[in-house]
């Protein structure tokens, strides 16, 4: 696997001054998939997962987590797998179908952020509308935090995932930390 550019930063616990935990997720395999609806199918059959059709939703079954991007692309994410052969996999799968596969594994790390007030500290720098009612479980999108660009999902009422390029993820820890303190 890869060395995580979040490995100096160390997992944290609740402080006295919010209820907001950060925490490093685990390397994954990710692959950023372009194609039209029949490829898509044939690489959620391949993948375990059925991709969601429907606009910034993401679909997961065990470790696997597939995130819909834009009207034709998806990053598959396959958490502690080795990327060399989710992708091998992937390829023969859809040796038939017009389609792009691309392993994106090493761009990027995670962040969770979870505890009731997960949404406020995110919002400090993010400018959406982090409500359960305007942001659902299930729901991903491409956003902003601070100056960082991101892939943010919710995979519980109260967890949020990061998804940041490996050379903002300092930046974003370090945001996400001293938006804790303000929360």
């Amino acid at each position: 696997m890869r060395s995580n550019a979040l490995s100096p930063m160390r997992s944290s616990g609740t402080t006295a001054a919010s209820a907001t935990t950060l925490s490093i997720l685990p390397d994954a395999a990710k692959l950023v998939f372009r194609g039209k609806t029949e490829a898509i199918e044939a690489a959620g059959a391949h993948f375990g997962v059925k991709p969601s059709l429907e606009a910034c939703r993401f679909a997961a079954v065990g470790g696997r987590s597939v995130y819909w991007l834009g009207p034709d692309e998806w990053l598959f994410q396959a958490v502690n797998e080795d990327p060399i052969e989710v992708f091998g996999g992937m390829s023969v799968a859809l040796q038939a179908q017009a389609c792009s596969l691309v392993d994106v594994s090493h761009r990027s790390d995670g962040i969770a952020v979870a505890g009731p007030t997960a949404a406020l500290v995110l919002n400090h720098g993010c400018p959406l509308d982090l409500s359960l009612k305007a942001f659902p479980v299930g729901m991903c999108t491409r956003t902003v935090l601070g100056k960082a660009s991101l892939l943010l999902s919710r995979s519980e009422e109260h967890v949020f995932h990061v998804d940041v390029w490996r050379s903002f993820a300092p930046y974003v820890w370090q945001f996400l930390d001293e938006a804790r303190s303000l929360s």
